[in-house]
């Protein structure tokens, strides 16, 4: 097989595995290698080169070869299932058939949290620490993962005979005839994702006590070879912890309990519960606010974590509690086009602080809140320029000015207004639902899909320029947003248990147009593949004041 790397050309035997080529190029790399790309496909560094295609005919064409190491995206959430499949293989040899309830919830700040139930007594400080030490041996004995693909019906009976019903649950909606699972020692486990070829790839991590379950602390993405913080935000990992205790305890914790309620047809009764739970959060929140007579609401949260439709939907439950509220959008204060910084590539940066007319913002909430009638500007995302179309607005001492943009959490943004007339909210889709106890969706999955499904109908953008955008909008939410949310007064998970199910009937056609040979198609693939786990759901009886709404269209808010 002859490769391309990095414009060089070398032949490669037949057999060969990747593992053995990445550790010839590793020292042209940054991180640890632990995934290969060879052409436009992802893959395990386990595999070997092929010798021939999939018609048996001998491989002729040249192929790029590239590698993804841990700092990449995908390398990282190789790394933390390379990690994960060892904890719970070292949580099963230290305590055997005491493990009633072994569940992976979240991922929160460098940690990646476990919930857990023991028929009998807890999990001491000793005890953890024999289960990293369990880890740690086979690391250093550099264990592997072996992939075994075998018939569904044996992998359900296989989960079952282990006592892993979730599992069991969720392949029986499952369309493929074959699954791969993984073998790790005695262990057996499946994954959604790559794994890394053996034990001694995951290298650095560590376990604590963390509330009531165990938080294994890995290395930040982007600093890959060092231990990654022990610090969990604590408002972030409370908002969590409700909304799963909530799905937890109206029955739907994983993707294949909302198959089977939709199989059931209970899908319009999950709908109704999850809009009802999120319709009494935003409620406390109005009371709150009310409460504590704070005059400007500011909120924030990452993109497609349905900002503008929370926005409508708090003003409403402000009027209902006496508070007569004013939505603004911070888009509408963008400095004029020509004005707007550039980032490194020279491209126009609409997230940074400085694309926004700060001081015109400034000046004008500070004259609503003195009394002052003001002429607010609309900006033609067109032109590229604000305009004002004698949209005016003077409000009264139990108004309430309701404010969203993506700056909304950083003081700089509202330097005039006193910190005692704020009240700042973080919203981001945190979903509650997992794909299994063992296997977690990432908060990122769930809001790139929200996205792609709204540019589509709103912006006329396709999936493919959803996904080439996607790393860079991540980029400034790690920038902008993250660092501001622990400043928050409280925390709104937008995230609905059945919105995936939705999501999915607009969102497979759009990942299907994407073609095969361009370089999204890895990450359109890979989302597919994930939809797969979902029985669709009808949006006919999604409500219209739905954030969801927001993204799949029929919303009664003006939000696109």
């Amino acid at each position: 097989m002859i490769y391309i790397h990095k414009g060089v050309e070398f032949e490669a035997q037949e057999g060969t595995t990747y593992l053995s080529l990445a550790r010839q190029f590793q020292n042209e790399y940054d991180a640890p290698i632990i995934l290969a790309k060879a052409g436009n496909k992802l893959v395990e560094l386990s595999k070997t080169v092929p010798g021939k295609n999939g018609l048996g005919q001998p491989m002729e064409t040249k192929e790029e070869l590239s590698f993804i190491t841990t700092y990449d995206r995908d390398g990282h959430k190789t790394y933390e299932r390379g990690a994960t499949m060892m904890f719970l293989r070292a949580m099963t040899h230290v305590f055997g058939k005491k493990i009633k309830k072994l569940k992976l919830e979240y991922a929160v700040g460098d940690s990646l949290y476990f919930e857990y139930e023991l028929r009998d007594g807890e999990v001491t400080e000793e005890k953890l620490s024999e289960v990293l030490s369990t880890m740690r041996r086979y690391r250093d004995a550099d264990e592997k993962f072996i992939k075994m693909k075998i018939p569904t019906e044996d992998a359900i009976e296989l989960f079952r005979r282990l006592g892993m019903r979730d599992k069991e649950q969720l392949f029986r909606y499952r369309r493929s005839s074959t699954t791969n699972i993984y073998r790790f020692g005695n262990y057996f486990d499946y994954y959604y994702g790559y794994m890394p070829p053996s034990a001694g790839c995951v290298d650095i991590f560590d376990l604590r006590l963390y509330c009531d379950g165990i938080a294994m602390i890995l290395p930040h993405h982007t600093t890959p070879q060092t231990p990654g913080s022990v610090y969990i935000p604590a408002k972030l990992f409370d908002t969590m912890h409700r909304t799963n205790e909530w799905g937890g305890n109206i029955g739907v914790p994983t993707v294949s309990a909302l198959n089977e309620a939709i199989a059931d047809g209970r899908g319009r009764d999950i709908i109704l519960a999850s809009e009802a739970y999120q319709e009494h959060i935003i409620g406390e929140i109005a009371a709150r606010i009310k409460e504590e007579k704070r005059r400007i609401v500011m909120i924030a949260g990452p993109s497609s974590s349905g900002k503008t439709s929370f926005s409508h939907r708090l003003s409403v439950q402000l009027n209902n509690v006496g508070l007569k509220a004013h939505p603004i959008a911070c888009d509408n204060y963008y400095v004029e086009r020509e004005k707007t910084p550039r980032d490194e590539n020279g491209e126009y940066d609409f997230e940074c602080l400085e694309a926004l007319d700060i001081e015109l913002f400034n000046e004008q909430m500070t004259a609503l809140l003195d009394g002052k009638r003001v002429e607010l500007p609309t900006f033609n995302f067109k032109k590229g320029v604000p305009e004002y179309n004698g949209s005016s607005l003077s409000i009264r001492d139990d108004d309430v000015l309701v404010i969203e943009g993506i700056h909304g959490l950083n003081d700089k943004l509202s330097y005039a207004i006193s910190k005692d007339d704020k009240f700042k909210i973080y919203i981001s889709a945190v979903t509650a639902l997992n794909i299994d106890e063992h296997n977690r969706i990432p908060t990122t999955d769930n809001r790139e899909i929200r996205r792609m499904v709204r540019d589509a109908r709103t912006r006329g953008f396709s999936a493919k320029e959803t996904i080439s955008r996607w790393q860079s909008v991540r980029h400034g939410e790690q920038k902008h947003i993250f660092p501001f949310q622990e400043g928050a007064d409280v925390m709104f998970n937008s995230a609905s248990l059945y919105e995936l199910a939705v999501l999915k009937t607009f969102a497979e056609p759009l990942l299907f147009a994407i073609p095969q040979d361009s370089p999204e198609w890895p990450e359109a693939k890979r989302l597919l593949k994930f939809l797969e786990y979902f029985l669709g759901l009808s949006c006919e009886d999604v409500p219209r004041n739905s954030l969801i709404r927001e993204f799949i269209g029929g919303s009664v808010f003006p939000v696109g």
